[in-house]
């Protein structure tokens, strides 16, 4: 990809949409630009990133599926073949650095270059800091998922992108990173080191055609969803249209994406630091800790492959205990 090309890529993506409009019209449609590119999705056994990796198979892509749970990661890999896509499984605990090293190895072996990583996978603690002086664990679960692992992954992927001219990463973040909302301190701040992160990796792969695309979600309604008193949005995305969003900046490529709310929220941020600040001070003495948060509810057993805002501190609590933390 030429640097002229990366420049006018948003543009380039706007006439590419309206002449596959224009085709599909007359009975002609267009290929993806994902048709016949790997596309490597973490966190694909459920959620948002089984949400990814349908749509970019049915689009032509070659996807690579990555999570822990071996069976699940089957069942979408399964249906993804049902429907005449290509899907390969790979089972992964992402927190484990090594396990990380060796999935990079097997999977350029078996497919060469990957075209597209999809960094899904994550953790999403919602708890004040009132309850969290002596969980700094909350801090070291949510750095290993949600910023070492993916980019550890990122580093063993990016030197076949560079050294072929091209590639493209995809970081499922949150709009939190904009917003600075509270309770979220272990989690936003995992996200914020990625987003950062992908900024400055994209600046130094400029010039091989690697770009980087931060997905800046609100909430999405996923099956770990669960209640956590006033702050639950049921009014909030569907895994399938989060996937579809995923795909479009999969075949797009821009900077970041996200609700108008997000901008918005770092706009205040910028001009009015302090208001922003009162703003969101009012909002977290309104709405309190939930009660798995305060340990008075334990949660259903959730997945660690899913992004998404929501509550697992039950859960989080008993894989604290199990290893003795």
């Amino acid at each position: 990809m030429s640097q002229i090309s990366l420049l006018l890529q948003t543009p380039l993506a706007h006439a590419r949409r309206a002449a596959g409009l224009a085709a599909r019209v007359v009975g002609h449609p267009l290929p993806s630009p994902v048709a016949g590119r790997t596309v490597l999705v973490t966190g694909a056994s459920s959620g948002i990133g089984e949400a990814t990796a349908v749509a970019a198979a049915a689009s032509g892509a070659r996807v690579l599926l990555v999570a822990r749970r071996a069976e699940d990661l089957e069942r979408v890999r399964g249906l993804i073949a049902a429907s005449g896509g290509s899907a390969h499984a790979y089972p992964c605990d992402l927190t484990d650095l090594e396990a990380v090293d060796a999935l990079v190895v097997q999977v350029l072996a078996e497919h060469g270059v990957v075209d597209h990583l999809v960094n899904n996978a994550g953790r999403s603690i919602r708890r004040s800091l009132d309850l969290s002086y002596d969980r700094f664990h909350d801090v070291e679960r949510t750095m290993a998922i949600n910023y070492f692992a993916p980019v550890r992954l990122t580093l063993g992927l990016l030197p076949a992108m560079r050294a072929q001219g091209s590639g493209h990463v995809v970081n499922v973040v949150s709009w939190g990173v904009q917003l600075k909302a509270p309770k979220f301190s272990a989690y936003l701040a995992s996200k914020s080191a990625l987003d950062t992160w992908s900024r400055i990796a994209a600046r130094e792969t400029w010039s091989d055609g690697v770009t980087f695309t931060n997905m800046r979600f609100g909430l999405v309604r996923t099956a770990m969803v669960v209640p956590t008193g006033s702050v639950e949005d049921r009014t909030g995305m569907s895994a399938e249209q989060a996937g579809r969003h995923v795909l479009r900046a999969l075949e797009d490529r821009p900077v970041s994406w996200g609700p108008l709310v997000g901008y918005a929220g770092e706009a205040l941020g910028l001009l009015a630091p302090r208001l922003s600040d009162a703003v969101m001070a009012r909002f977290h003495e309104a709405v309190p800790d939930s009660a798995a948060a305060r340990g008075q509810a334990a949660l259903p057993g959730g997945s660690l492959d899913q992004d998404d805002e929501r509550d697992q501190a039950g859960d989080d609590d008993q894989r604290a205990q199990q290893r003795g933390r």
